[in-house]
């Protein structure tokens, strides 16, 4: 062989490759995005419990002072009292209800 020809012709870049690397780029993208902590874990569990509580003691207290309020003025105190109860058992139960419905991100 002469010492001015290479052995082999250099391989020139295939287009096959540089689509290949841009696959692989973007799998190894969407691979970290994936892998990346979201903000959805345990945070979200914790606020939705925290609002499930609100709406629980929101509703007993809320009702046990309005009933009591109504049963005060209108001089059927006991019977004003367990209605505002019963009543605000009610709304916190439906708002707890429609809160796990709706799921924790929304």
């Amino acid at each position: 062989m002469s010492e001015d020809e290479p052995a082999r012709e250099p391989i020139e870049e295939d287009a096959r490759i540089d689509a290949l690397e841009k696959r692989l780029a973007a799998a190894q993208q969407r691979e970290e995005q994936r892998n990346r902590p979201q903000g959805s874990g345990a945070d979200a569990n914790y606020r939705s419990g925290n609002r499930v509580l609100a709406d629980l003691l929101g509703g007993l207290l809320g009702g046990t002072v309005i009933g009591y309020a109504i049963g005060y003025f209108t001089g059927t105190n006991p019977w004003g009292l367990l209605v505002g109860l019963f009543l605000g058992i009610v709304v916190a139960f439906r708002n707890i209800i429609r809160a796990a419905n709706q799921g924790p991100g929304e």
